[in-house]
């Protein structure tokens, strides 16, 4: 029900991209990172902010610039004159949902601060290691399109985010009632409908979703298919193969379904895999990642049965 009635406000926020929120909370349940990409003015930093502020829980927002330090992000450790001992000033990193925003505007030693809370849940300041809290996700914007006074996000970076979205435009019909609700002057706002301990409670349970052994080979051979394409110079690693199969799960539970049907591993391999491909000099040029991974999708026959 609580499910149903975030999906619902989400809706009524981001108008028209009901594809879009229902794979942001695919990644969420599924325990993962998202990655929105677009130009500007499309709502990117909108619909993260309305995300995080649907569930009941700790939110922070980082804008990323080239200024900005790994310390201003994980935190550090400082002298306490009045105490003459050292403390620890926690960053804003620690909190539960993490929007930043532009994040290809930080320097790469900036970027880098967040591979270890991404993949491990976890910090390292002055030598001491900090959990991060539960449940921990990072819903990170970028432009895709502008180079300039930007910093491209290396392949472990990349990597580390389950699932990149293109949001895209909307269509006539909604882009139109985004403007009549401008001139009735109407802002709305998302309100906590969801905890943190409903979240972990959905992660819990789709994780319990079940995979056939068609639907794993057929999921395995998509990911052979992009390590053996002359165009690909990285294919998909192991743990991009968990991820989509962890965002299987995901996708099905949030369809109803306690097991995954090969439809889904499909409609999801664009969103968890394009990104996490390195093409050839030539793969450039002739081709982008996402074309060439729906290429490979219609050449791989998708199984009728599950055993």
């Amino acid at each position: 029900m609580k499910l149903q009635q975030l999906k619902d406000q989400l809706n009524t926020i981001y108008l028209g991209k009901s594809d879009v929120i229902d794979l942001c909370l695919t990644a969420l349940i599924a325990e993962g990172h998202i990655l929105l990409e677009d130009v500007p003015g499309t709502g990117k930093t909108m619909l993260a902010k309305a995300l995080a502020n649907s569930f009941d829980s700790a939110f922070s927002r980082i804008q990323f610039t080239a200024d900005l330090l790994p310390s201003d992000v994980i935190g550090s450790d400082f002298f306490n004159m009045k105490t003459q001992e050292f403390e620890n000033k926690r960053g804003p990193l620690f909190a539960n949902v993490v929007l930043i925003d532009e994040i290809n505007r930080a320097v790469p030693r900036t970027q880098s601060a967040l591979l270890e809370a991404m993949e491990e849940r976890q910090v390292s300041i002055g030598g001491t290691t900090y959990q991060m809290p539960a449940p921990f996700f990072v819903i990170a914007t970028q432009n895709p399109i502008e180079s300039a006074g930007t910093f491209p996000l290396p392949d472990a970076q990349l990597d580390r985010f389950m699932v990149a979205i293109e949001v895209g435009y909307p269509d006539l019909e909604h882009e139109r009632q985004l403007l009549n609700e401008v001139l009735a002057n109407v802002r709305k706002q998302a309100i906590g409908i969801a905890t943190g301990g409903d979240l972990i409670t959905w992660q819990e349970e789709a994780r319990r979703v079940h995979a056939s052994q068609d639907v794993l080979d057929y999921l395995l051979s998509i990911v052979q298919a992009t390590r053996h394409h002359a165009l690909v110079e990285v294919g998909v690693s192991p743990r991009g193969a968990i991820a989509l199969l962890r965002a299987s799960q995901s996708f099905a539970f949030l369809s109803g379904r306690d097991f995954i049907i090969p439809e889904d591993i499909k409609y999801l391999a664009k969103h968890v895999l394009s990104h996490r491909l390195t093409l050839t000099l030539e793969g450039g040029i002739k081709t982008t990642k996402a074309d060439l991974l729906l290429h490979l999708l219609d050449d791989i026959p998708v199984p009728v049965e599950m055993g």
